[in-house]
């Protein structure tokens, strides 16, 4: 049974949240703000985490921040924030998912089923996909049967790429993971390294078989 740990200060959300995940099988634990949230995702272990950002003590993006710090616990932002901008800061912070209020239970619970069947996918040593074959174990990549040979860097975004798969992941947090964040503004350094893995998977960016690009935010893995 997965737990889910819902963060949100608002006593009906906690409550409705509560029931229709509870109704799917899901163990639930709460936290009505940010302390409590930080301290729940270090203590209870949970396997997903929904959280708001409007939060009375600590702003859920700095929430998100902290937990990232010890924790690659899959989770989902569902906020009334809706601009590009916050959209965009919470997934360079680390966040899978981002659903904005009033939002639909149904869609909610599919994003939650997605993600925790993303992470039972990514325990695996082996990913396969679309003639694509990487083994995490031996660092070896092969595509239609033929070994390809990759940089230690072009091997580590196509692993983030596959690892992800489905999830669009923003140029700030590539750049953070492959290069640290003191590189964060040196975008054309990512753009560079996507288009070598590209040029030796054979990829077209006008009609990608591996690497999707969303101008201007980031890249995905097609689901």
């Amino acid at each position: 049974m997965a737990r889910i740990l819902i963060v949100d200060d608002e006593p009906q959300i906690l409550r409705f949240l509560g029931i229709s995940l509870q109704s799917q099988a899901y163990e639930v634990i709460t936290a009505s703000n940010g302390q409590q949230a930080i301290a729940q995702a270090g203590l209870a272990q949970p396997d997903l985490i929904i959280l708001d950002l409007g939060l009375p003590d600590i702003d859920g993006q700095q929430v998100l921040k902290k937990v990232r710090e010890f924790s690659a616990v899959p989770i989902i932002v569902l906020s009334v924030r809706s601009s590009e901008a916050e959209k965009v800061r919470a997934l360079d912070s680390g966040a899978n998912d981002y659903v904005v209020k009033p939002f639909g239970v149904q869609e909610l619970l599919a994003r939650i089923r997605r993600l925790l069947q993303s992470t039972a996918i990514n325990t695996v040593e082996v990913f396969e996909a679309r003639g694509l074959s990487m083994d995490y174990q031996r660092r070896q990549v092969m595509l239609d049967g033929q070994e390809i040979h990759l940089s230690r860097k072009e091997y580590a975004l196509l692993r983030l790429l596959t690892e992800h798969r489905g999830h669009l992941l923003t140029q700030a947090w590539l750049i953070r993971q492959i290069w640290g964040a003191a590189f964060e503004d040196q975008s054309h350094y990512l753009r560079i390294l996507v288009a070598r893995v590209r040029a030796k998977l054979g990829d077209d960016a006008g009609n990608p078989r591996f690497i999707e690009t969303e101008p201007g935010v980031g890249y995905r893995f097609p689901d």
